[in-house]
């Protein structure tokens, strides 16, 4: 499966894999994808320059990329604590009186939640990246600014955005973004209202004469993909899959997160903006269906959400509890099964992608 973007990036297959976990990243890129390592999680520019340097390590030399979460408007923000005392007490009791119920046990200590969510930290970000020899820039929320890509640009390094719109992609295209990613309504995360059928060639024909589109959202199997490619996509970029593969554990026992992918079918996911803010897929669990309550205050603004709830995710991943998670994830966890290597679900990928032209070929 050769596409122009393979041969732009030095890659095998156009299957750009993102993913918050260094280790899945760079089993990605070693079986011929993209790994993209979203960036988010990491609030230390230090931890984030050791995983790159791990990845500049366990890659063999293949390429990588790096996801960050930045606005195209430079918004105004504080610190940690100056934000932390703009959430309403009403929110806080409603946060603490739900994982009472939900039988979640306190921290030890406080965390200071994802500050990765704030610009400043994104930018940060950035520039570690920079240091290290990324092939790509992606951005969770559009285009990036402007000042940003001529960054990235003047180090040779592509930026990607996501668009939910056709007027998206064209904005970001117009901003100087190089790869656009159509981003269906049944992606995990950060998602628009616009079904992947639809959109994909919606943006395809927007800007497809100008940068190249990947396809993402309902992306799991061959089929999927290949079907990705007949709308006119030059790739995928895929996401939730790669949450049941061996390396996210990294050799650990199977956790509550993954038990409850595992368990889960296509139907078991809900679009809120209780994670971030912002309207994101997630797994649907008790805690979902708590904060869809009629008592459930309505979510605050990105990113005093993420700091709301930054100790109750940190207390729901320490609980043990599959029914409980707050998981970011795509309709496509209805096919996430079994736990799996990187290689395996690349390889079962590249099968079904080529067995499905081949059967396609026949109806000639």
């Amino acid at each position: 499966m050769r596409m122009e973007l393979c041969d732009r990036f030095g890659i095998e297959h156009p299957i750009f894999g993102f993913t918050p976990s260094e280790h899945v990243a760079a089993a990605i890129s070693r079986a011929g994808g993209l790994g993209v390592l979203g960036c988010v999680r990491f609030n230390d520019p230090a931890e984030l320059d050791a995983a790159l340097t791990w990845m500049d390590e366990h890659t063999d030399g293949r390429p990588y990329g790096v996801d960050v979460v930045m606005p195209a408007k430079v918004p105004t923000e504080g610190t940690a604590i100056d934000l932390d005392a703009l959430i309403p007490p009403g929110h806080r009791d409603f946060v603490e009186r739900t994982l009472l119920e939900l039988g979640v046990p306190p921290l030890d200590s406080h965390s200071t939640g994802v500050l990765g969510w704030l610009h400043s930290v994104a930018r940060s970000h950035v520039d570690v990246a920079l240091r290290h020899p990324i092939r790509l820039i992606a951005n969770a929320l559009g285009s990036p600014p402007v000042d940003v890509i001529e960054l990235a640009h003047s180090h040779d390094v592509p930026v990607a955005a996501l668009a939910g719109k056709a007027e998206h992609a064209r904005r970001h295209v117009d901003n100087g973004v190089d790869i656009v990613v159509a981003q269906g309504y049944e992606a995990g995360g950060h998602t628009g209202e616009i079904a992947s059928m639809v959109l994909v060639p919606e943006i395809v024909d927007a800007v497809g004469s100008d940068v190249p589109v990947l396809a993402a959202g309902g992306i799991g199997s061959g089929r999927q993909l290949a079907a990705a490619l007949a709308l006119g996509a030059s790739g995928g970029w895929l996401g939730s899959c790669w949450l049941t593969t061996a390396e996210y554990a990294e050799g650990l026992p199977v956790s509550a997160t993954q038990q409850a992918l595992l368990a889960a079918g296509s139907s078991d996911t809900v679009r809120t903006r209780i994670y971030t803010g912002k309207p994101a897929r997630l797994l649907k669990t008790r805690w979902t269906e708590a904060w869809a309550r009629p008592d459930a205050p309505e979510p605050l603004p990105m990113p005093l959400q993420n700091l709301l709830v930054a100790d109750a995710h940190q207390r729901i991943t320490r609980s043990g509890d599959p029914s409980v998670v707050s998981m970011p994830v795509g309709q496509i966890v209805g096919r996430m099964n079994e736990i799996r290597p990187v290689a395996a679900v690349m390889a079962d990928l590249l099968r079904e992608f080529d067995e499905t032209l081949t059967r396609l070929d026949k109806l000639r």
